[in-house]
């Protein structure tokens, strides 16, 4: 009889163990963790090559349309339509920036004299400036900012202007209408150097081209001579 119980006190220990180790199943949960995101990186920007067009023209409709019509003509010279401007104060003085894939294709682009005639025909009235550059710096600014500055001018040791301008600061220059867009130099004068602004305020943008706390910094990086201030909008 003792035997007897002890089997039957045994068997009872074993269906609530297996009871317990079911339940505690049942409670577990099946789903598998959320994975954690993965931090997207930002793009790591690129050094480009530009070429830069500026002409005045009789008409600008009547311009653009020869232009479009001149694109095949300057994809096989190895350029593609990055942007175009139009002068704030003549809005029929024409800046065309081109990404350029290679230097000596850009030049005999603009020494062939089918380029002369056809601007002729799309009613270019000034011999066009020809520019190239290497851009070292570019940020996309908001596509609402459609006003541009863009100041030129030589330096006397790049290094140390840049440390000049970056010492002045973004901030700095937002809170006076300047959005940093782009810096480049000069391919034929490595120390010619441009800077583009995107504009949100034009009268603080135009104020502090003029001041003379700006006309100080730019003297003690070390920049040379008058710069060349050109305010335009975009249009493309």
């Amino acid at each position: 009889m003792k035997t007897i119980l002890t089997m039957f006190a045994a068997m009872l220990a074993l269906s609530f163990t297996s009871c317990k180790k079911e339940s505690v199943k049942e409670v577990t949960p099946t789903e598998s963790a959320p994975e954690k995101e993965v931090a997207k990186e930002e793009p790591v920007f690129e050094p480009f090559k530009v070429m830069v067009i500026t002409h005045t023209v009789k008409d600008f409709d009547t311009w653009k349309k020869a232009f479009d019509e001149h694109e095949s003509v300057r994809t096989a010279s190895g350029l593609t339509l990055r942007a175009l401007g139009r002068d704030m104060d003549n809005p029929n003085k024409v800046y065309v920036f081109l990404n350029m894939e290679d230097l000596q294709k850009a030049k005999d682009f603009a020494a062939n004299p089918d380029l002369k005639e056809r601007m002729k025909k799309g009613g270019v009235t000034s011999a066009p400036d020809f520019k190239y550059a290497d851009v070292i710096r570019f940020e996309e600014s908001p596509a609402t900012l459609k006003g541009r500055v863009r100041v030129g001018h030589k330096v006397k040791d790049f290094d140390a202007w840049l440390k000049g301008y970056d010492a002045e600061g973004k901030d700095t220059r937002m809170a006076h209408g300047l959005v940093d867009r782009a810096i480049s130099r000069s391919i034929d004068d490595p120390n010619m150097v441009y800077v583009t602004f995107a504009i949100s305020d034009l009268e603080k943008a135009k104020a502090r081209i003029k001041d003379p706390a700006l006309k100080k910094i730019m003297t003690d990086a070390g920049v040379i001579g008058k710069p060349e201030v050109t305010f335009y909008n975009a249009v493309e």
